[in-house]
């Protein structure tokens, strides 16, 4: 008797922002951008409860900014990338959903740290709490990324999945840092967590970058002509780009030497300026999502500058690791989600919403104000912090206004995703 091949039952989800993980996480990450830099404005001024012998402000906020902002930011990316690079169904509705929440409720904890709120009498109880959901969010996402991954065989992708592994590892040691009392290790946990987001950044961006760049550009002209853009890379450039990114991380981090920190920070800022003459064409300046990927990586690059040039100028190491913040977190992740959430929600990334110019512009001004402006006049140093944060804000309002009805609504196509 001839077997019968069923249809397989179509995706679905109880609502469009759980069709895949780039509309909650994207949606939730540019929210939370406004919620945790708002409090921080507070926090910064003196204007809350936050124990500080418990935890120490600075840290709060890098550890927000990172283990909470960016790795929404990353989920959502890579949740919905290893569909596209594996074949394999990612989590969606009620599944993703659970990933989801695990990620709120952590967030919900450190915000309500960060405002005083205290449970039975201890602050800390609420940081034990967010540590649980944390490390339950970062190892559900890893579990099902390396699912797909060893399921089609594309160990490729084992490096990101290392890199999670040691993101995991960086929030434990920031949570255990918090329990024992021993700021160093949430500092190490913090610092670790950064720059494994950046070398994220450097990895997935040397694949997307120059891909999103033919892509927006190999279009029809006004005469109907295309031209074919192609950009070059070369596999030199990634050893040489990863061998010097991971000596500058060990020195940074564990053996602060000014000698081998200044040439392995000019060596990443070397090799990648070299990749984005390769990746340079005219035309990206008439193209916002490709303009503001170009200069997140640009300013990428001048900070590792930065980062080389302060042992002998003696500004604050804060200037750099700060410049490479909002250009390699900052930037690069708000021109990535506004490309992505065009092209996942069935929307021409030739024709993204006008507004984007501006927000890409108030995020380049919050690097101003907050790298070059306090380098060149320190007496005014609060106001340049404050009117970065008041404009890091507005950059994702804007965001907020123009993609969250997108992300929240039906592909005008009809398709699932």
């Amino acid at each position: 008797m001839q077997s019968i091949n069923l249809p397989t039952k179509p995706p679905s989800s109880p609502h469009p922002i759980l069709n895949l993980s780039f509309r909650i996480f994207f949606s939730a990450a540019a929210l939370f951008a406004i919620i945790t830099m708002t409090l921080w404005a507070f926090v910064f001024t003196g204007h809350t409860d936050i124990d500080a012998q418990t935890l120490n402000p600075l840290y709060w906020h890098g550890h927000e900014m990172i283990y909470g902002y960016a790795l929404a930011v990353v989920a959502g990316f890579l949740l919905t990338a290893v569909k596209t690079w594996t074949g394999v169904m990612m989590p969606h509705g009620y599944k993703l959903l659970g990933i989801f929440m695990c990620w709120l409720l952590a967030r919900l904890g450190w915000v309500a740290f960060g405002l005083g709120i205290t449970v039975a009498g201890s602050g800390v109880a609420l940081l034990y709490a967010a540590a649980i959901f944390d490390l339950l969010f970062v190892g559900w996402m890893a579990f099902v990324i390396s699912r797909a991954v060893l399921q089609v065989k594309q160990y490729k992708q084992m490096g990101i999945l290392a890199k999670l592994t040691l993101l995991t590892l960086g929030n434990a040691l920031c949570y255990w840092g918090i329990i024992s009392a021993n700021m160093n290790l949430t500092k190490l946990g913090i610092y670790l967590g950064f720059y494994l987001i950046i070398g994220l950044v450097l990895t997935i961006g040397r694949r997307v970058v120059p891909f999103f760049i033919e892509r927006g550009l190999s279009i029809p002209n006004a005469k109907g002509e295309k031209e074919e853009v192609t950009v070059r890379n070369n596999k030199a450039q990634d050893i040489a780009s990863l061998l010097f990114f991971f000596v500058f991380f060990l020195v940074d981090l564990f053996y602060p030497n000014k000698y081998l920190l200044t040439i392995s920070a000019l060596g990443v800022a070397v090799v990648n300026i070299v990749r984005l003459a390769g990746w340079y064409h005219r035309g990206i300046w008439q193209k916002p999502l490709l303009w503001s990927l170009y200069i997140a990586f640009l300013g990428m690059c001048l900070s590792f500058v930065l980062y080389a040039l302060q042992p002998w100028l003696g500004y604050s190491h804060s200037i750099a690791v700060h410049g490479l913040s909002i250009s390699g977190v900052g930037m690069m992740t708000v021109a990535m989600m506004a490309r992505v959430s065009l092209g996942h929600t069935g929307r021409s990334i030739h024709q993204p919403p006008k507004i984007v110019n501006l927000m890409f512009a108030l995020m380049v001004l919050t690097f101003v104000s907050r790298v070059f402006l306090p380098l060149v006049d320190m007496s005014h140093y609060l106001l340049w912090i404050m009117t970065a944060q008041g404009v890091w804000i507005a950059c994702f309002a804007l965001f907020c206004i123009s993609y969250l009805p997108m992300l929240a609504r039906q592909r005008p196509d009809g398709l699932f995703g």
